[in-house]
């Protein structure tokens, strides 16, 4: 496309030389700018990418991906064929029967809350990730054995409790309309506790097998919901139309955890496009540096071009030397910020971690410690995207400047230079 006298003279006119080094030292900054605005938009791309997977990856994990509720009361009959027949379709890889309630909190020590209490059975707890992962005191093994119970750190802290003490369950409500009735109560003993990084989920929640919650929210027999944790969470929508067709004609109903969680989805996915945006303004500015540099490089070779043409060369060739120009600027600056950006975020973990150690202090509140432990993940559609506007802004910018070289009167250049 550039013939080799092309090259040459777009390389001659890029050199700084002396009396140009103005020029010379836009164009730096121009390539500057898109290579940091570029850089930018890759990395902030991939750590919002790693915030949305975890911060979902948190809520869901606790709550499941899939929740089947009955329309309406609150027990869910005939719980363990629905379960099996919706743990066989495509997509599915768990449904765990769930009974959940509110209840009063008392611990040995005097202290008192409110928990949300999950009734679950013991195999498909430990086949949650998020819980298996996040705990920090205890273990797993002995939950399932009778008068036993997971909870949050938090909620064990606020309430001073520590492994194997007792933990007594509430329920106020007298059941049936009798008012004589007394409350239910049920003591267990703390054999684990989790800490998944949201302080709303470890300040209150707890797990119980599923038979104490049975009997404790006089659900003998049933359950309250069904969760179900797909294969890929961001594919949803298949999974979900699936299960709504295999329950049609039932009075169930069927929730996902985008429709559940709807308001910090659309918060997340808002922040990450005003941050697109904004970090797109940066490249702008560099394309519009490349169009300022490339005018005063026009103005400036005005003679050289005049005798470029008298000597014989085309206005379709100075129009290529001057696009030459403009687009090593812009695809230089490109290509450096790919690598940059790309170089930093396949390496985010490292060099996050030689920051804070330089740092020496914590820089989050405990209960926002988990930012500091955020992944960065490249999604390399979105980096294809940045890079071909990187590149396609850099080439608009030098069409007008070099269209300009090329209308450019021999003549006339000649007689004012």
């Amino acid at each position: 496309m550039f013939t080799a006298f092309e090259r040459m003279v777009a390389w001659r006119y890029l050199r700084a030389r002396r009396g140009e080094r103005f020029v010379s030292i836009t164009a730096a900054f121009s390539l500057l700018g898109i290579a940091l605005g570029v850089a930018a938009l890759i990395i902030v791309l991939a750590v919002m990418n790693g915030f949305r997977q975890d911060l979902i990856g948190r809520i869901i994990g606790l709550n499941g991906h899939l929740t089947v509720a009955p329309a309406s009361g609150r027990a869910l009959p005939d719980w363990q064929a629905l379960a099996e027949r919706l743990g066989g379709l495509p997509g599915v890889e768990q449904a765990a029967p769930i009974v959940e309630g509110q209840v009063l909190l008392t611990g040995e020590g005097g202290g008192a809350a409110a928990g949300l209490v999950r009734g679950i059975a013991p195999e498909d707890l430990r086949d949650r990730p998020v819980i298996a992962r996040g705990i920090r005191r205890g273990s797993l093994e002995q939950f399932g054995e009778d008068d036993t119970v997971v909870v949050g750190l938090r909620l064990a802290a606020r309430m001073g409790l520590r492994l194997q003490d007792r933990l007594t369950l509430v329920l106020p409500q007298a059941r049936g309309g009798d008012f004589s009735a007394a409350p239910r109560q049920r003591s267990l003993r703390v054999v684990a506790m989790f800490e998944i990084g949201m302080p709303e989920y470890d300040n209150r929640n707890l797990f119980v097998p599923l038979a104490a919650a049975q009997a404790l929210f006089g659900l003998e027999g049933a359950a309250s919901q069904i969760e179900i944790m797909v294969a890929d969470p961001s594919q949803v929508a298949p999974v979900t139309a699936e299960v709504r067709q295999a329950l049609a004609g039932r009075p169930l109903r069927v929730t996902d955890w985008q429709g559940a969680n709807s308001s910090v989805y659309a918060a997340v996915v808002v922040e990450r496009n005003v941050m697109f945006l904004i970090l797109t303004l940066i490249v702008l500015v560099a394309a519009f540096n490349i169009i300022s540099s490339l005018t005063m490089l026009v103005k400036d070779k005005g003679r050289d071009i005049a005798i470029l043409r008298t000597m014989g060369a085309g206005s379709s060739a100075v129009l290529r030397i001057f696009l030459l120009c403009g687009a090593t600027v812009g695809c230089g600056g490109t290509l450096i910020g790919f690598l940059l950006g790309l170089g930093i975020a396949l390496n985010f973990d490292t060099l996050r971690a030689g920051m804070l150690a330089l740092q020496g202090t914590p820089l989050f509140r405990p209960e926002l410690l988990y930012l500091t432990q955020l992944p960065a993940v490249v999604d390399w559609r979105e980096v294809a995207q940045v890079v071909g506007m990187g590149l396609g802004l850099s080439l608009l910018a030098t069409l007008y400047p070099s269209w300009r070289a090329a209308r450019i009167d021999p003549a006339q250049a000649l007689r004012n230079g």
